[in-house]
């Protein structure tokens, strides 16, 4: 699934990076954190070499090591999906928005046919109030008139905005569906690591069904789940794995199931995307054009961290989109290695990174400013 590269008002510093000389003296950086944005990093870390005569060797262990190896230094690279505001974090901290992507709602039913979730009725698979295919809830959201929402592009295929930032509706689609669901149990895959992405997901989750999703968000899924995640009901339903890729694998080797990961994660692993309902009451799939629109509501404070409107009544929009951040240091113990941070943080921001990794939009426009100084702060 081919993304647009632009949210016009979130924003961060797009280096220029391509032509860079490579370094006298090279260095050889290791990183850790999130594995949401990991297929993204995989793919810079090429344009990384080339370009500068550096490396970088990263694992995808998860937002939680991220976190940990910023507090405490392990390493020079660190990823998280969700801000870390904890006690624990350094008060040199320096966050980097990175890129944008959506997550997608993944399902492994064997029909092709599109799957449609109200925001409620997701809340109450994942919380396990309901756990068949066939409950009355999924066949209300699938056999009714659904609206879609097109976007006006210009001719280098970018969403035209209005004078107020917004983007401008092309046109409105409006079809009838139907869809005979299975009568199966739903095994619900979840996150079993500190995870940045359940940390967005399960904000999301509150955010958008509240009654349902009584809990605060938490970036340990067992943690935010609303009810017992060991009743009788839920085990061997509702289970864990570690990792995008892991819970990607395990619903994929799994009939009837549903998780939530990077949608290029879907695409690996030949699992369906869910078209999600808005506060518009209109259905979108996880496509750059439709996360960007949410994400261009979002907020973001001095220390650049980004709060997400959930209840946007933009007619587009995707309400599953989330920012990964670098997260940087003004006072790294490694001071020899900071040109090469630096280089670093300005490629991973920069499409020269993010045209090569089709499920991840660069974000440009009114914050570049701040961007560019979270990058001259590291030091």
């Amino acid at each position: 699934m081919k993304l647009s590269k632009k949210i016009g008002v979130v924003a961060v510093a797009v280096g220029l990076i391509v032509g860079l000389a490579p370094a006298a003296q090279a260095t050889d950086l290791q990183g850790q954190g999130a594995s949401f944005p990991a297929l993204l990093i995989e793919e810079c870390k090429v344009v990384f070499a080339k370009t500068t005569g550096h490396s970088l060797t990263y694992a995808a262990s998860g937002s939680g090591t991220g976190r940990d190896g910023s507090d405490k230094q392990l390493g020079n690279i660190w990823f998280s999906d969700t801000a870390h505001t904890g006690t624990t974090a350094r008060p040199t901290l320096v966050h980097i928005p990175a890129a944008a992507a959506p997550i997608a709602v993944l399902h492994n039913l064997p029909s092709k046919k599109q799957l449609y979730l109200s925001p409620e009725t997701a809340a109450k698979i994942f919380a396990g109030e309901i756990t068949r295919w066939n409950d009355p809830a999924i066949a209300k959201d699938n056999n009714r008139s659904v609206t879609e929402i097109v976007y006006r592009k210009d001719k280098n295929g970018d969403v035209v905005k209005d004078k107020a930032g917004k983007p401008i509706v092309l046109r409105t689609t409006q079809k009838n569906i139907t869809y005979t669901l299975p009568n199966q149990p739903i095994t619900v895959v979840y996150r079993s690591d500190k995870s940045g992405t359940s940390g967005n997901f399960t904000a999301w989750l509150r955010g958008v069904a509240p009654t349902t999703w009584t809990k605060p968000q938490n970036d340990t899924y067992v943690t935010a789940f609303p009810g017992n995640i060991n009743a009788p009901g839920n085990i061997g339903r509702v289970v864990g794995a570690s990792s995008s890729t892991g819970v990607s694998q395990l619903a994929a080797k799994t009939k009837y199931s549903i998780t939530y990961a990077e949608v290029s994660y879907g695409t690996k692993y030949n699992l369906q995307s869910t078209a999600i309902g808005n506060a518009s009451g209109n259905f979108a799939l996880p496509t750059g054009d439709a996360t960007a629109a949410f994400l261009g509501s979002a907020t973001v404070d001095a220390k650049g961290i980004f709060k997400f409107d959930y209840a946007t009544k933009e007619p587009g929009a995707y309400t599953l989109g989330i920012i990964t951040y670098m997260l940087g240091d003004s006072d790294y113990k490694d001071k020899a290695a900071v040109p090469a941070i630096k280089a670093w943080a300005n490629l991973i921001i920069s499409p020269a990174c993010t045209d090569l990794a089709p499920d991840f939009i660069s974000i440009t426009g009114n914050l570049k400013k701040y961007a560019d100084a979270a990058i001259a702060k590291l030091g």
